[in-house]
This record gives structure tokens, C-alpha cells and sequence, in this order.
């Protein structure tokens, strides 16, 4: 196995088509799908059809679809036989795929009907070649004489670069991350060094696989060990993906902390709070471990009854939701990594979790902090086979992401347990400098205050050289406030809710320190918008911040 992802994404075809052709491989859950024979045709059929259009080795192919099993097929069609893949995620606007399609230099394009209607008209007459991924139809093309013969395995070398991926960041500068054969590789065996997947795995994948979390983990890692991954038609509300799970009962599930965070908010805890009797009962630990233990076999049995691996990633988990999957015996684990490292840095499987911790530094990879504070908190570094090449012509922002003895800079904070477990503080970007050279991490802040029965999720800023918590409130619980329409009823709403921000205010300052305070609540109405694993654009919300926040770089 390891011979084999020293080398190529051409290499993990062939190895998984000869070891695993019977298998089932990749399936819509009440529909058709592949084995690893199947795909391993259906790849080779696609490739071919590329060339005989005129891509050739080296030519940028895009790719936006929702999930399913052809974004597979049209992934390996372009990686395995030597174009470069330009994976989008399905939410990017109209604008920003006009802007990838024409800064990559895309000649082809892989798009679903369902979002066939954000590529603009500027950017169809620019490609050379369309593609409808949902049944392979040529939506423009033409053939070309004397095409090139596809690529052999030999032909495809592990430098070479495999994909181009562009990023949605939170701090506003989306750029396309270079990915090589090796980076994907040797980062697909960190992940199964880490925790070894097998044929009899069953996946439910739910992120999007533009986004390398999914593509990596629940792509090519089942690929890897001949397992089965299953996508759903619909998009994945509550009530669907429920009944998905019980359908699929899945080993092997990747999320992101919104996710199981909302499951928590909405079918545990108030089950445990719904009366004064009850939150006394629940407030006394040996009686509330007892409750999150029978809660945690119910949740077991909602998500399918098999769940072995339930991985988190993506933004930071609610501490008091990883408080309560810990004494739920819950399999979950939390992973930590980045676009930039393909995607793994740091991970643990269930009989590892700490609380607050992301795990270990996994294998082949190498990291440490830089200029670390009287805490321990430094800015985290990486080296290994997993990390970019760099940005896509952008070699300023290449040369700025790295140190000069080569570690890729995360722009994260963190430190490290006696033991070598990382402990993620936050953004060096977003790290506050208080009124007395403290650094406050706004993110361990916002912590508290989304635990707060009444919020559903939260922003600590600084505004006026004070600490400011823009909050979201659960509008579901407020709607019991919204029982009528008199001018009356408004002005006690906007009393009720005023009071709601003093109790919040109050509920965050007992919990932190004296220099992390927050000074005033501000209502966000509306949800904050965010990037595809769910952290919260902030430079959208931080435009009036004053000049003496630590924007590290």
C-alpha cells in the first residue's frame, strides 16, 4: 500500500480496481452507482472522451457539482490520466466561478444541471469543452483530429500536480492552492496510518467533496480500502439525513461542529433543561454523566446503530458539545488541517479524544510553534510530503506562507500537552491584543457565549477599544415571544430581548477572564454567512474594527 501512494491518484486507480473490482464502491443511497470495476471503466471512458476533445496533459478541467457518484468519475477522469482537476465548491456565486474558471485556465468543465445556471456566458465562450456530469452529455465541444493517447501510469509522476483548489476563506482572499499527486498521497496514508479503514466500512458522505476534507477522507481514502460510500439526491436537512442514516447505518461519517452541535442543542439538552427539577438533576455531574450516557445510545441508534468513526472538522467545536460526547461515549474524534496541507495536520480516533484537543501531529508530517507566548501559544508550522506547492500565480503569497527554513505557515495558534497533543487557540489574524499586551482569543470567548441556551451562534470583535459579541440568537426558541402583532407586543419584545443581551453579558463575563470581558451585545438577525465547513466569514463582520487588532500574518 505504501508503494502505491508514493506515487500517483493513476496508481491508487489501478490498485483499487485490481484488488477490489467486485466491490461496491460509490452509490447514490436509493439509487444507481459503481463497483470499482464499473468506475475504473467509466473513468477511462470519460478520459477518453476528454481527449478526443482536445485536453491534453497539463490542461486545467473545472468540476461543479453538488455530491454524487459521477463527481468521482469526472475527479479521476481528469487527475488519473494527467489534466488537473479545479474542483469548486457548490455554493461559490456566479462571479466567483467566472473568476476560478478564467484565473485557472480552465479548457473544460464538468457541471451538474442543478448548477448549470451559475456559470455565466462569458465564461462558456471561453471553454473549449462542456460537459453535463449528470449523464455525460457534450453541452459544448468539438472533436479533434489526431487526439492524444492517454496517459500511462508510468506517465503521471508524484510531483506532478493533480489539483488546483480554491479556497473560501474567512478572511475574504479565496487563492488557488496547488496540490500535487504526492501531497494527496501521502496524506491519504496519514489517514489510514491514523485509523485503518476496511472493505466492510460504509461511508455517508455529506460535505462537499470540492471542499479536500471530504475529497481526501471520504474519497480516496475508502478508494484506498474498498469500502462503500453512499450520497444522498436531497440536500441533507435534518429530517433527511436522519432517515439516511438509518437507511445506509453508516461506520464512517465526516461533519462539522454546526452539525452535531445543532442535533445537541435541539434533541438533547432541552430534554434536560425543560424544567427546574430537571436542571437540578442534570446540574450534579455523576447524575449528569449517567443522563449523556443513555442520551449518547439513543444518539448511537439515530445515526444508523454502527457508527465506529464520526470525525469533526472544519471550525471549533462547542466545548460543552464535545463535554457532552465524551460522557456519551460518542466515537467521535476531531481533526485539524488545512486546504493548504491536503488536508490532514493533526488528528486522534475515539479512544484518544482530550477534550480540546485535535490529537496528535499525524504521521509524515512534521510541526512546531513559532514565537510562542508566556502560555505557550505560538503560531503552528508545518512540514511534510503534504503540503502544497503553493498558490496558483500568485508566487507573493507563495513566498509569504512560508519560513525561511520551509514550514508552511497555518496562520493558526496553538500549543502543545506534555504529551505532544495540540490544542488549536485560534486565528493569528483575529487574535485581539488587550489593554495590557494580553492576547484574547475571541474564538475561546464565543465558546461561552454559544453555550448559552438562547444563542445559537456568535462573533467577539473589538469596536472602540472595546470587546463587542455580535449574537445570533436561537430563533426558534424566540419565537414563543412572537404570539402576536400589536405595537404593544413589539415594545415588550424589544424589552424582552434587551434584557436577554444584560443576562448573556453577564453569562460570558463570569466565565472569562478580567482583560476578555465583553463590554456590549449586539443582535445579528440574520445568520452569520460562512465559508463550506461552516466557520463564519469574519472579515465580513469586522469591517469596523479599530486599527489596534493583532493581524498577524
Amino acid at each position: 500500500m505504501e508503494n502505491v501512494l508514493q506515487k500517483s491518484l493513476r496508481s491508487l486507480l489501478e490498485y483499487s480496481h485490481k484488488k477490489y473490482k467486485d466491490n461496491k464502491f460509490l452509490q447514490f443511497i436509493d439509487g444507481p452507482g459503481y463497483t470499482f470495476g464499473t468506475f475504473y471503466d467509466k473513468v477511462k471512458e470519460i478520459a477518453t472522451t476528454l481527449a478526443k476533445y482536445g485536453i491534453k496533459k497539463g490542461d486545467r478541467v473545472g468540476l461543479v457539482s453538488q455530491n454524487m457518484p459521477n463527481w468521482g468519475v469526472a475527479y479521476f477522469a481528469s487527475t488519473a490520466f494527467g489534466s488537473i482537476s479545479v474542483p469548486m465548491l457548490p455554493d461559490f456565486s456566479e462571479s466567483e466561478i467566472k473568476h476560478i474558471l478564467k484565473h485557472s485556465e480552465a479548457k473544460a468543465l464538468f457541471v451538474s444541471k442543478r448548477l448549470f445556471a451559475k456559470i455565466k456566458q462569458k465564461a462558456i465562450d471561453r471553454l473549449s469543452l462542456i460537459i453535463s456530469i449528470d449523464d455525460w452529455s457534450i453541452l459544448k465541444g468539438e472533436k479533434v483530429e489526431n487526439p492524444e493517447q492517454l496517459c500511462e501510469e508510468n506517465d503521471i509522476k508524484s510531483d506532478e500536480l493533480a489539483a488546483i483548489i480554491y479556497t473560501s476563506g474567512t478572511t475574504g482572499s479565496s487563492k488557488g492552492v496547488m496540490l500535487s499527486h504526492k501531497n494527496l498521497c501521502s496524506n491519504l496514508y496519514s489517514a489510514q496510518e491514523l485509523r485503518p479503514s476496511y472493505e466492510w466500512d460504509k461511508w455517508l458522505s455529506i460535505l462537499p467533496l470540492s471542499h479536500t476534507l471530504e475529497q481526501s477522507l471520504s474519497l480516496l481514502l475508502p478508494m484506498l480500502a474498498g469500502s462503500q460510500v453512499f450520497y444522498m439526491e436531497k440536500n441533507p436537512s435534518p429530517t433527511i439525513l436522519l432517515k439516511s442514516m438509518q437507511q445506509v447505518k453508516p461506520t464512517t461519517m465526516l461533519s462539522v461542529p454546526l452539525i452535531i452541535e445543532k442535533v445537541y442543542r435541539s434533541a438533547v439538552l432541552p430534554k434536560f433543561t425543560k424544567n427546574k427539577v430537571m436542571r437540578t438533576v442534570y446540574s450534579f455531574p455523576p447524575t449528569r454523566k449517567l443522563l449523556n450516557r443513555v442520551a449518547g445510545k439513543k444518539l448511537m441508534e439515530q445515526f444508523g446503530g454502527n457508527i465506529r468513526f464520526f470525525g469533526i472538522g472544519g471550525a471549533k467545536l462547542d466545548s460543552n458539545v464535545e463535554k457532552f460526547l465524551i460522557e456519551a461515549k460518542f466515537p467521535y474524534a476531531i481533526g485539524y488541517g488545512l486546504t493548504e496541507t491536503s488536508p490532514l495536520i493533526a488528528g486522534a480516533i475515539p479512544s484518544m479524544v482530550r477534550h480540546g484537543s485535535t490529537g496528535p501531529i499525524v504521521h509524515g508530517v512534521t510541526a512546531k510553534l513559532l514565537d510562542k507566548n508566556e502560555e505557550g501559544v505560538g503560531e503552528i508550522v508545518v512540514k511534510g510530503d503534504n503540503v502544497m506547492q503553493g498558490y496558483y500565480k500568485n508566487p507573493e503569497a507563495t513566498s509569504a506562507a512560508f519560513t525561511e527554513d520551509g514550514y508552511f505557515r497555518t496562520k493558526d495558534l496553538g500549543c502543545f500537552d506534555k504529551d505532544g497533543w495540540l490544542y488549536i487557540k485560534g486565528r493569528a489574524s483575529t487574535t485581539i491584543i488587550g489593554p495590557s499586551g494580553e492576547n484574547i482569543y475571541p474564538e475561546d470567548i464565543e465558546t461561552i457565549i454559544n453555550s448559552h441556551e438562547f444563542v445559537s451562534e456568535s462573533l467577539v470583535t473589538k469596536r472602540k477599544g472595546k470587546l463587542t459579541a455580535l449574537v445570533h440568537f436561537d430563533t426558534e426558541k424566540l419565537k414563543s415571544w412572537w404570539d402576536s402583532t400589536t405595537n404593544e407586543w413589539k415594545q415588550e419584545y424589544k424589552e424582552k430581548v434587551e434584557n436577554l443581551k444584560k443576562e448573556i453579558l453577564d453569562y460570558v463575563n463570569e466565565k472569562v477572564s478580567k482583560f476578555s470581558k465583553v463590554s456590549e451585545i449586539d443582535e445579528q438577525k440574520e445568520e452569520f454567512e460562512k465559508t463550506a465547513t461552516k466557520k463564519i466569514k469574519r472579515f465580513l463582520y469586522t469591517k469596523d474594527e479599530d486599527s489596534d487588532i493583532n493581524r498577524k500574518s
